[in-house]
């Protein structure tokens, strides 16, 4: 497997895997970055072009301008990058607030958004549990900045590609504003592509059971995790490989 990174001023992508594989998009969630992905790319670029995206103020992406951080214009960057690679047709899996951002993308370009997966992505605002005081600190606009900061300086220093920008505590709240316009559910209905959800059942940022809300939507397909908790790519990168693998095998068998 060969990693290489694609320089765009829209969203900076790493590519894995052979070039003319059936492209994937891996979008990681709030204060991530394609790092997060690590685990899993092995296993997916076996058999896929994966492409990991570093979302506008995180990784090695540079903060957005004013009012360009909102989850509708996220997805347009990430659009714009693809188009850029020449990328036609995609499978995207999207974490946390990366499937928001994968759900914006197919509600936009239908023709690029071929499937779409969802790890541990919150329906709907009321989802969302009351965070520890330290972590509610990082979404206040001095006190978050600061706090990022020093991260990001202790994750240099260790040589980790972890680094968030301060975009972080402004996506927090789009992310609430794009679930309080129409609840996830409503949207994915609404889609043409395949949808699978994948869901740690030990998420402590989510209220109890909230993946049973995603039944709803016609044909989706839902697998918990039991014992994993809110990054099932972290904490069970095997079996989150072997998910996104027979979703993907199964579209193409379909295909064919």
């Amino acid at each position: 497997m060969r990693n290489h990174d694609t320089k765009n001023t829209e969203a900076p992508i790493t590519a894995s895997g052979p070039p003319d594989a059936p492209a994937l998009v891996l979008i990681h969630g709030l204060a991530g970055s394609a790092a997060w992905w690590d685990p899993v790319v092995p296993a997916l670029a076996r058999a896929h072009r994966v492409l990991r995206v570093d979302l506008p103020g995180h990784g090695r992406s540079a903060r957005p301008p004013r009012g360009g951080d909102d989850i509708p214009a996220q997805a347009r960057r990430v659009a714009a990058a693809l188009d850029g690679l020449g990328v036609d047709r995609a499978a995207v899996a999207g974490h946390s607030t990366g499937g928001l951002v994968g759900t914006a993308l197919a509600e936009q370009r239908p023709d690029l958004v071929g499937a779409l997966a969802l790890i541990n992505t919150g329906p709907s605002p009321d989802a969302h549990l009351p965070q520890p005081f330290p972590a509610r600190l990082v979404t206040a606009p001095i006190v978050g900045r600061w706090m990022w900061r020093v991260r990001n300086d202790a994750a240099i220093r260790r040589g980790l590609d972890t680094a968030v920008a301060p975009g972080t505590t402004a996506t927090a709240q789009k992310s609430l504003d794009y679930l309080g316009g129409r609840e996830l559910t409503a949207r994915l209905a609404q889609l043409t592509a395949p949808l699978m959800v994948i869901f740690g059942t030990r998420d402590r940022r989510r209220q109890p059971f909230p993946a049973e809300r995603y039944r709803v939507v016609p044909g989706l397909r839902l697998e918990l995790l039991p014992g994993v908790g809110h990054t099932p790519m972290l904490e069970s990168p095997t079996r989150t490989a072997e998910l996104l693998l027979a979703f993907t095998s199964s579209l193409r068998r379909a295909a064919g």
